[in-house]
């Protein structure tokens, strides 16, 4: 898993659920809340500021299955080189700008050809993924009762305090989800 954001941890926890084993890389050195919700479910949590992804592997790897959600285009040309025979690399997150790197295109071509390699994006967005996701989390909740509230971390109250909504959702450090009370809840 690269990424320790919200859809890094979803994704950590629906993996982890199918009973996989599961090392998620993202930037931040432990201990901080997002590494803690990894590892309460069984998964590994390692800080690229630490360990670069080449050394994980040696450890870890190769990898059967890399999901990325870091917004961070540059390593997904890592994470390729990092992937084994028949693996799959999952691209969840969208990019901007205008970032340009170096790649070894051949060495890559190569590994994927020979090594029977996929390179999918995904978006999530019918029924039926929402109807997998209920039912994912009803899971979480009897495995790992609480984990998911954890995600929670800063509620605003009230739609009049859009200002307060807005502002923490671009400044705050450490945010995993933002969210409106809209009324109190009975």
């Amino acid at each position: 898993m690269l990424g320790a954001g919200t859809m890094g941890l979803l994704a950590t926890l629906a993996l982890r659920l199918r009973g996989l084993e599961v090392c998620t890389f993202a930037r931040t050195r432990p201990p901080y809340l997002n590494s803690e919700l990894i590892e309460a479910i069984g998964g590994g949590y390692h800080s690229s500021q630490d360990v670069s992804l080449m050394d994980a592997s040696r450890d870890h790897g190769p990898f059967d299955l890399i999901f990325e959600a870091t917004g961070y285009a540059p390593l997904v040309f890592e994470a390729m080189g990092l992937l084994g025979k028949n693996g799959v690399l999952v691209l969840s997150s969208v990019t901007g700008g205008g970032r340009s790197i170096e790649i070894p295109a051949d060495k890559i071509n190569l590994g994927f050809v020979l090594g029977n390699k996929v390179v999918v994006g995904t978006v999530n967005a019918n029924r039926e993924y929402f109807e997998m996701g209920v039912k994912d989390f009803s899971q979480a909740e009897l495995q790992w009762p609480g984990w998911l509230a954890k995600l929670l971390t800063h509620p605003v109250r009230g739609l009049e305090n859009y200002a307060e909504l807005l502002s923490t959702l671009t400044e705050t450090k450490g945010a995993i989800k933002v969210f409106c009370e809209v009324a109190p809840v009975p």
